[in-house]
């Protein structure tokens, strides 16, 4: 009989992870609060740095784990230790009995209308990233839907390095997201002025530099080093920008006929929830300690129990794609070890 492996949730590290422990001969066990699979990337419209749209990536990815056992719209309801193994409880009832379990809850896009003064959920074209990649899917959103669009701007670091939010960290993937956003909307509206407002550009990942060089050349984006002080409202109905462009030294007004907010990455609550469960301290980040951050990123303190993906930490997705193939391989190693 196949052992048993449970992971904890179903966007891609889950995924991930399922199938490379199917083709291990184990019997991966995926437990997932959402209705569907696929987390925030399924909601996304295309991922950098290639534009691969993000639905097809999802497609390839569970079409590779059928003979997994999926429970969707469940939830974790306790995790008890036993002698040679744990106890998963789920809400729906069923008790899983496994050597191993992997932890891959992933994140949650910061409340945007924590920071009032950014106007989101007040003034009526105020965006986020997610809401705008809802648009590009659907084609539907009245802050956009039969207006003329003419200027668009995009605020950075929205709930990232904000100490008065509570969020030191970087979450990494904003800057290249507000850059292909920009340059999105530039197709969508060839004669739009875009403006993405930045405190520091940090464009690490492989063929992100680019995409910054081309947003600029080929699409004329206008990049502004500043960060935004207060948004306001028009009487027209437009939004009033004020920033500070540190490289001029000057103050700057800009009045937008769409402001997108990029909401960083937080930790999932339903992490911490497991976290307590299973004894696990949660790291400065706000995000689950590992072992150490540097050779054993995905083994928690805790026998048989491994983590991958952006419970840890704000990850891109080849980072947690390559995190979920990493942990499949410790958990074998774990459980042929210990037979």
């Amino acid at each position: 009989m196949k052992e048993n492996v449970v992971i904890i949730g179903g966007g891609i590290a889950g995924i991930e992870a399922a199938g490379q422990l199917l083709q291990l001969g184990y019997c991966p066990i995926i437990v997932e609060q959402q209705d569907h699979l696929g987390g925030h990337v399924g909601e996304w419209h295309k991922l950098f740095p290639d534009l691969t749209p993000a639905r097809e990536l999802v497609r390839e990815m569970t079409g590779r784990i059928a003979g997994a056992n999926v429970f969707l719209e469940t939830t974790v309801s306790s995790l008890n230790r036993l002698k040679d193994g744990y106890s998963v409880v789920l809400s729906n009832g069923v008790n899983i009995v496994c050597r191993a379990i992997l932890i891959a809850t992933g994140f949650h896009l910061f409340d945007a209308r924590r920071k009032e003064e950014y106007g989101y959920g007040i003034y009526n074209q105020v965006m986020t990233n997610r809401d705008l990649e809802h648009w590009f899917n659907t084609g539907t959103d009245p802050r956009i839907d039969g207006k003329d669009i003419r200027r668009i701007g995009f605020v950075h670091c929205v709930g990232s390095r904000d100490l008065k939010a509570g969020n030191s960290q970087c979450s990494k993937v904003c800057c290249i997201t507000a850059i292909k956003q920009a340059m999105e909307m530039k197709e969508k509206f060839p004669g739009a002025e875009i403006y993405c407002f930045y405190m520091d550009l940090r464009l690490f990942g492989k063929k992100y530099e680019d995409f910054y060089i081309g947003a600029q050349k080929d699409y004329g984006v206008h990049f502004i080093r500043g960060r935004v002080s207060e948004v306001g409202e028009t009487f027209d109905g437009r939004v009033q920008v004020k920033a500070e462009d540190t490289l001029a030294g000057k103050p700057l007004k800009v009045t937008l006929d769409l402001l997108v907010l990029m909401a960083g990455m937080v930790c999932n609550p339903r992490t911490t929830e497991i976290a307590r469960m299973i004894h696990n301290d949660v790291d400065t980040d706000g995000f689950l300690r590992s072992r150490n951050n540097i050779y054993n990123i995905m083994d928690s303190d805790r026998p048989g129990i491994f983590l991958a993906g952006a419970c840890t930490g704000t990850k891109t997705v080849p980072e947690t794609v390559a995190e979920a193939r990493a942990a499949t391989l410790s958990i074998h190693n774990y459980l042929k070890d210990n037979a």
